[in-house]
């Protein structure tokens, strides 16, 4: 999971980042991300390398985003407890989460991962089907994911004050 961790560093990810990504607009616009992307990769059929233009526009999209809209007014939506329990995963060295919210976090990024290889495949070979499948899967996979770390938030905001001041 270090991988997640770095990822989150990289993005430089302070307290008014996180929460302007806890709007749910935020959230949201994310998951176009992945689709975006594997059509930019086809792209390059049609564009050639101009095709790199629209990839290079989505990893900045991807850095901007959690900074794109203003903080919600309140974060009691789901994917706003989705984003404070991406935070509590992250911080999970610090502050340990139960077992059982661990275990189901990384099994659900696993399965999440079995979908990167038909989408690199179905990019590299431009076949559609793989590439869809692997979409399909990350994506059903992530969602399930963040379903989860909203109920961790939700357990940990219980008896962490730090974690139930999100709420607003």
């Amino acid at each position: 999971m270090k991988p997640i961790k770095a990822m989150a560093d990289a993005m430089g990810m302070d307290d008014e980042t996180w929460l302007r990504h806890a709007n749910p607009w935020s959230v949201w616009t994310r998951f176009i991300i992945l689709p975006l992307l594997a059509l930019a990769i086809w792209s390059r059929v049609w564009l050639g390398w101009w095709s790199l233009a629209l990839v290079l526009v989505l990893a900045v999209w991807t850095r901007y985003n959690p900074r794109a809209f203003p903080a919600p007014k309140s974060t009691k939506s789901w994917g706003s407890r989705a984003v404070m329990g991406e935070r509590v995963w992250l911080a999970r060295k610090v502050t340990p989460i139960p077992e059982h919210h661990a275990r189901a976090a990384i099994i659900l990024t696993s399965f999440s991962a079995t979908g990167m290889p038909f989408v690199i495949y179905g990019l590299w070979k431009l076949e559609i089907w793989p590439t869809i499948l692997g979409i399909v899967l990350i994506m059903v996979f992530k969602m399930w994911f963040l379903d989860r770390i909203v109920w961790l938030f939700n357990d940990m905001a219980k008896e962490h004050p730090e974690y139930a001041a999100w709420l607003r």
